[in-house]
C-alpha cells in the first residue's frame, strides 16, 4: 500500500513538472514606439501552434524635454471565445531600470481582453510598457494597443481658469442683477 501511494505521488509530481517545463517564453524582442505628437499605436502577433506557451512584450519609449508628461494607455485582444487566441494577464508601466512604476487594470476579460495604465508625471527619460499573457489555443493570436502622453497642467494654468470663471461669474451675476 505504501510503496503505491509512494509511487502514485512520484507519477503525480513527475506528470506536474512535465505541465511546467512544456510552457515556452514566445515572447517578441522589445519593439521602440515611434510617438507622433506623443501617441503611437502597438501591437504583437504569435503563430499557430503555441498554446500553453506565455509571452511579455516590451513596448519602449523616451519622454523628452521639461515638462512631465502624463500616460495613457490601453490594450486589448478579440476572439471569438476565451478559449481561442490569448489571454492578457497584465500590463505595467516601467522606467527603464525595471521599476515598476504603475499596474494596469483590467477591464475586461474572456473572448475580449481590455487593459489600461495611466502614469502621472513622467519626467524625461527611458521607459516601457508590458504586456503579459498566455496563449490559449493554437490558432494564431494579437494584440493591439494605444499609448498617450500628455503635459501635466501647471499651477498657473489652474489658477488662470479659477480666475476666468470667477470673472464670468462675476459678470453673469451683474447682468441678472441689471435685468
Amino acid at each position: 500500500m505504501k510503496k503505491s501511494l509512494i509511487a502514485a505521488m512520484v507519477l503525480a509530481s513527475a506528470s506536474f513538472g512535465s505541465v511546467a517545463f512544456a510552457q515556452t517564453d514566445v515572447s517578441n524582442a522589445p519593439q521602440a514606439l515611434d510617438l507622433v505628437d506623443n501617441t503611437a499605436f502597438f501591437g504583437s502577433s504569435f503563430a499557430e501552434g503555441n498554446n500553453g506557451n506565455t509571452f511579455a512584450d516590451r513596448f519602449t519609449f523616451t519622454v523628452g524635454g521639461t515638462v512631465p508628461l502624463n500616460l495613457d494607455s490601453i490594450v486589448a485582444s478579440v476572439s471569438r471565445t476565451a478559449d481561442v487566441g490569448l489571454d492578457i494577464t497584465g500590463f505595467a508601466l516601467y522606467d527603464d531600470t525595471d521599476t515598476l512604476l504603475t499596474s494596469g487594470t483590467s477591464l475586461r476579460s474572456g473572448a475580449t481582453d481590455v487593459w489600461t495604465v495611466s502614469g502621472d508625471a513622467l519626467e524625461a527619460g527611458a521607459y516601457y510598457i508590458r504586456v503579459n499573457g498566455n496563449i490559449v489555443s493554437d490558432n494564431g493570436a494579437s494584440f493591439g494597443g494605444a499609448v498617450m502622453l500628455m503635459p501635466v497642467p501647471e499651477p498657473e494654468a489652474y489658477g488662470m481658469m479659477l480666475g476666468g470663471l470667477g470673472i464670468l461669474g462675476f459678470l453673469a451675476r451683474r447682468r441678472k442683477a441689471k435685468g
